[in-house]
């Protein structure tokens, strides 16, 4: 049984979304709708939801501002918003969950069912949520701090400390600067996305690199990191990775 706490200030589109969860994911069992920063406050203290799926972009306040005045966060977040490119990547960099507007029957029910399978994890809302807050004040990606979830829940790192990502099926492994391995349950496809393109240079289909420790690029399709590790260069990503590191000094 969930409670859900539906905030958007267009009326219409909160009851679209009431409608999908009513009829197509039986687990919700109570809904209730704000349109209100003010009625979403009071419902958020009294109320006392499972899940709220909250609107990022309202004219008394955004969806970030509303949560920021809260002094705990007891629910998992779903925030929905028509495509915002500089929200969404620094909604994805901190392990919170999105819906893009208009809402789509399956996304949505996806969106629940990683809810339900993460509940254990709920006691980290609040540091995720942080972290997003932080996200959001730098405006650089490169400031971002990633929100890695691991088996003990979730670590934050910068991207300047990740030297690299190798992917292992369904998880990946980070290396970090000082030595540290981390291993995640997402692919590596997921982070590829998710880190700047500009730091972050895929040269296999096991190995991501940050730039910044590759120390030079061997013609036999190899790259040398600051550490002397060597790691293959796949032939299809050759061509690409010597000129981008060409241009880059290496």
């Amino acid at each position: 049984m969930i409670k859900a706490l539906i905030i958007d200030d267009e009326s219409s589109a909160a009851k679209v979304l009431q409608l999908l969860l009513e009829l197509h994911v039986p687990e919700v069992t109570q809904i209730r709708v704000a349109t209100r920063v003010p009625e979403a406050k009071s419902l958020i203290q009294q109320y006392n939801p499972d899940l709220v799926f909250l609107d990022i972009m309202m004219p008394e306040k955004n969806g970030f501002e509303l949560l920021s005045e809260l002094t705990e966060i007891r629910f998992e977040l779903i925030f929905t918003t028509a495509f915002n490119e500089f929200a969404i990547r620094a909604i994805r960099f901190s392990a919170l969950d999105y819906l893009l507007k208009p809402i789509d029957v399956k996304e949505l029910r996806m969106a629940v069912d990683r809810y339900m399978h993460k509940q254990s994890q709920l006691k980290q809302s609040n540091v995720l949520f942080k972290n997003l807050l932080h996200n959001l004040e730098t405006q650089k990606e490169s400031e971002y701090r990633l929100a890695v979830p691991t088996v003990n829940g979730a670590i934050f790192l910068s991207t300047s400390d990740i030297v690299r990502l190798e992917g292992e099926g369904n998880y990946t492994r980070f290396c970090l600067n000082n030595n540290q391995k981390i291993v995640s349950a997402k692919t590596m496809k997921d982070y590829e996305e998710m880190l700047p393109a500009n730091l972050f240079l895929r040269i296999h289909k096991s190995h991501l690199v940050n730039v910044r420790y590759i120390e030079n690029y061997l013609n036999e399709g190899q790259v040398v990191l600051l550490d002397k590790t060597v790691l293959p260069v796949s032939r299809l990503r050759k061509k690409e990775v010597a000129s981008v590191l060409l241009l880059k000094g290496k």
